[in-house]
C-alpha cells in the first residue's frame, strides 16, 4: 500500500478501534504502526488486538509494525478520608508511609525509594503539575513539603519528582509480565516508560532476548540529561511530551524535542513524536489550527513517526484522526520549504562503506532520473541508513524477513516488501527491486533505480555494492552480472 508521505503515523488502539473493520479502516486511511497501551486492557483484550492487525496485514499484503507500550512503575498518593482535600498556598502537608487514609494535613506515599532520594529543597508534583509541594524536612519514611501550588488533592494521584534520578527501576513486575506476553505474542518494538539511565534500557533488551527492538520513551529531565548515552543502547526512540511538559517548564519542551530529534536522525535511529498532537479530535471531527501546526511541525524537524493517542484509542473520531494526520503530512513534505529544511539539517558524519554507498546513492538519485532507491537488507540496517539521508526519493526496503519489514514500517520513508525465497545472486536482487518497483507504482520499465546490496548476501552489515539498474528485466538479464 503505498503511501505519498515519508513520515509514519501511529496510531494507539482501545476501545474506539477495536474490531477488524475500524482497524482496517485507521491503517488504510494512514496508520503505518499500532500501539498497543499496556496501561489500558488485559492480556486476552491485546491477545484480541494483535491477532486483527495481522489479519489486516495478510489480507492487505502490506507489512505493518506493532507497538507494544509499557506502563512502566506508576508513583501515586494513597487515599483520603474525605476522597479528596483542598490544599492551601503556604501550607505545610506531609508525606509518609503510614497507610492510615490522609486529611488536609498529610496523606500516605507507598514508595519508600521516593523517599530514600528525597532532599530538602526537592520539588514533588502531584495530579500532572497541578500541585506543587517542596520539600522542608525528610528522612526515610517521610518528607514534609510547604504548599507552593495549591489545589484539589483526591485519591491516588500521581506523583513525579522532576529533580532527581530516582532509584526505581523501568520495569515493574507488571511491566516484566507484559513483556513477556507480548513478546510471544509477537510484537514488533517495545516502548519502555521511565527511562532514567541507559541501564533501565539493556535490562529491558536482556529480558526481550531480540524477539522485539527496545524504543526509549524520553519522558523525564534525567533521560534528557543522559540522552546520548540512552539513545546508544536504544533502538528508537519516543519523545514522550506530555511527562516532559509536566517535570520541566513548558517552555522547555519545543527545543528539547527539536534537539532529540536532530540527534536521533544522525544516529540512523527512528524516533517518535507523541502526546496531545490532535487532543481536540478526541471529541471534535476537526482539529485546531494549533494542533495541525504542530503536527507540521513535528514532520518539518525530521521525524520518522508522529502518534496518535487517546485521538484514535478512545475518541469519537479516529478515522477522522489518521486521515487528518495524513493529510497534513502530505501537504507539508509538498511544500520547498520542507525540502530545504530536511537537507539542510542532513549530517555528513559517515564513517564505514555503508554510510559511504548510501550517500552515493542519495546524491545520484537527486541528480538524475532515478524513480527509487531499493536497499536489499537482511537487518534493517541498510534500509535505516537511506532513511537517515532523507532522499527526495522513494526508499524501498526488500528483506526476506518479515520481522524486519514490520520493524521498519517505523522508519521514515520506507515502504517494506518482504521477497520470497532465498536471494543468493546479485542479478536476482536486481531483478526483485525492479519487480517491486513497479508492482508499487514508483517506476515503469523504461525508467531507472537503484540498488544497493551486499555481498556475499544475507549477511548483516556487509552493504558494498550501488548499482544503477534498467526496471525492464530484459535489460537487467542482458547487462548485469550474475
Amino acid at each position: 500500500m503505498r503511501r505519498f508521505r515519508n513520515v509514519k503515523i501511529v496510531a494507539t488502539l482501545g476501545p474506539a478501534s477495536s474490531d477488524y473493520e475500524t482497524i482496517r479502516a485507521l491503517h488504510e486511511a494512514g496508520a503505518d504502526v499500532f500501539r498497543l497501551n499496556m496501561s489500558h486492557g488485559d492480556h486476552e483484550e491485546i491477545r484480541e488486538r494483535h491477532a486483527i492487525i495481522r489479519q489486516v496485514e495478510k489480507d492487505l499484503n502490506n507489512p505493518v509494525g506493532i507497538l507494544a507500550d509499557l506502563q512502566g512503575p506508576k508513583l501515586r498518593v494513597g487515599v483520603f478520608a474525605n476522597e479528596a482535600e483542598e490544599l492551601e498556598n503556604g501550607a505545610a502537608f506531609r508525606l509518609d508511609l503510614d497507610d492510615t487514609p490522609g486529611d488536609v494535613t498529610r496523606v500516605c506515599l507507598p514508595h519508600r525509594e521516593i523517599f530514600a532520594a528525597l532532599e530538602v529543597g526537592t520539588t514533588l508534583l502531584v495530579n500532572d503539575g497541578k500541585i506543587r509541594l517542596k520539600v522542608t524536612a525528610c528522612g526515610s519514611d517521610f518528607a514534609d513539603t510547604e504548599v507552593i501550588a495549591g489545589g484539589t488533592i483526591s485519591n491516588r494521584k500521581g506523583v513525579n519528582v522532576p529533580d532527581v534520578v530516582l532509584p526505581v527501576a523501568a520495569l515493574s513486575e507488571k511491566d516484566k509480565k507484559d513483556l513477556e506476553f507480548v513478546c510471544q505474542l509477537g510484537v514488533d518494538w517495545l516502548a519502555l516508560s521511565f527511562v532514567q539511565r541507559p541501564e533501565d534500557v539493556w535490562e529491558a533488551r536482556a529480558l526481550a532476548d531480540g524477539r522485539a527492538a527496545i524504543l526509549s520513551k524520553i519522558e523525564k529531565p534525567a533521560a534528557v540529561h543522559a540522552f546520548e548515552d540512552i539513545l546508544e543502547v536504544s533502538d528508537g526512540i519516543m519523545v514522550a511530551r506530555g511527562d516532559l511538559g509536566v517535570e520541566l517548564p513548558v517552555q522547555n519542551v519545543p527545543p528539547i524535542q527539536k534537539r532529540l530529534i536532530r540527534k536521533c536522525r544522525k544516529a540512523a535511529k527512528p524516533v517518535i513524536v507523541a502526546t496531545q498532537m490532535l487532543e481536540s479530535m478526541i471529541e471534535s471531527p476537526m482539529p485546531t489550527r494549533a494542533e495541525v501546526s504542530d503536527v507540521a511541525t513535528a514532520i518539518y524537524e525530521g521525524a520518522d513517526a508522529i502518534m496518535l493517542s487517546a485521538e484514535s484509542a478512545a475518541g469519537d473520531f479516529p478515522i477522522e484522526a489518521v486521515t487528518t494526520m495524513n493529510n497534513v503530512a502530505e501537504e507539508v513534505e509538498r511544500d520547498a520549504t520542507y525540502t530545504e529544511i530536511i537537507e539542510a539539517s542532513r549530517t555528513a558524519d559517515r564513517k564505514t562503506v555503508a554510510d559511504g554507498i548510501v550517500a552515493a546513492a542519495r546524491e545520484i538519485a537527486e541528480t538524475t532520473d532515478i524513480k527509487a532507491i531499493c536497499c536489499f537488507s537482511q537487518s534493517g540496517n541498510t534500509a535505516l541508513l537511506v532513511s537517515r539521508e532523507r532522499p527526495r526519493v522513494p526508499i524501498i526496503a526488500l528483506t526476506p524477513l518479515r520481522d524486519t519489514a514490520r520493524r521498519l514500517a517505523l522508519s521514515w520513508g520506507t515502504d517494506c516488501v518482504v521477497i520470497s525465497g532465498d536471494v543468493d545472486r546479485f542479478k536476482q536482487a536486481v531483478v526483485n527491486a525492479a519487480r517491486a518497483a513497479r508492482m508499487g507504482g514508483y517506476a515503469t520499465e523504461d525508467d531507472q533505480i537503484l540498488v544497493t546490496a551486499g555481498v556475499p548476501f544475507n549477511v548483516p552489515g556487509s552493504t558494498n555494492i550501488l548499482r544503477v539498474a534498467p526496471c525492464a528485466e530484459r535489460l537487467i538479464y542482458a547487462t548485469d552480472p550474475e
